[in-house]
């Protein structure tokens, strides 16, 4: 009698926010995960916690905007596990929030070879996998921020990253249709994390004035993930937003 093999997902930026709760929340739902990001010692701690729950980690630190880094992170990835059900895309970095014309170029790279290069390179790992693995298809979650859909002031290159995200997401359902590779987005707004602490003492509004903004615990994003994943291949939830109630988006300008 043949039985289903073990679930396997890929987190990225999985040692903190966002990535910390998508990975303790798919362990949960009965999930092996690999987690990577820069730093090693939160991937190790988020390790710990989910082989807490009962379920296989494995923590490979990675440079995702680097080709030869992620790679090596795929090539670990498929000798330990043998295949790979969900990528969540969720990496990515900001820039300091300056006048545009005063963005070092340097800058703007860092956060398109994070952001968007680091998502596309994944991706393309993943569709590597999940077109030969039996079950064949699987699953890539993007990580899209209501910046997806409307900038805040001076965030220029997080913005154009997100909105290319978006771009990425479609052309990933379209090609993954023949393969069995669902692609969707959830787009986040104001997750309490290190990244939105500043919120509590005020962010830059429309107006040029400063306001303190509501935030979200970050379970409920991995919530919203987990459903998403839980879906057989063939329904998909396409975009999906998730954000604190009062937060200024709706609306906003």
């Amino acid at each position: 009698m043949s039985t289903q093999p073990q679930k396997v997902a890929l987190v990225t930026g999985a040692g903190s926010g966002v990535g910390r709760a998508v990975a303790l929340g798919l362990a949960g739902a009965g999930y092996d995960v690999v987690l990577t990001g820069r730093r090693p010692e939160p991937l190790e701690t988020v390790r710990g916690e989910i082989e807490a729950l009962g379920r296989r980690a494995l923590a490979q630190p990675t440079d995702i905007g680097d080709e030869d880094s992620v790679a090596a992170l795929f090539a670990r990835l498929e000798e330990t596990f043998g295949r790979l059900d969900v990528l969540f895309n969720n990496a990515g970095i900001g820039a300091p929030p300056v006048p545009l014309d005063e963005l070092p170029v340097k800058t703007w790279k860092a956060v398109v070879d994070t952001n968007l290069t680091g998502a596309f390179l994944c991706t393309q790992g993943a569709f590597r996998i999940m077109k030969k693995q039996r079950p064949h298809g699987g699953r890539i979650i993007n990580n899209g921020s209501i910046s997806a859909h409307v900038p805040r002031p001076f965030s220029a290159p997080y913005t154009a990253t997100k909105h290319a995200i978006t771009g990425l997401t479609r052309s990933t359902s379209l090609d993954g249709r023949s393969h069995d590779i669902a692609c969707g987005q959830v787009d986040i707004g104001n997750a309490a994390t290190d990244m939105t602490a500043r919120m509590q003492h005020g962010v830059p509004q429309p107006d040029g004035t400063s306001r303190p903004e509501p935030t979200m615990n970050a379970k409920h994003v991995a919530d919203a993930v987990v459903y998403m994943a839980s879906l057989p291949l063939d329904a998909n939830v396409q975009f999906m937003t998730v954000m604190a109630t009062k937060m200024p988006f709706i609306g906003r300008g």
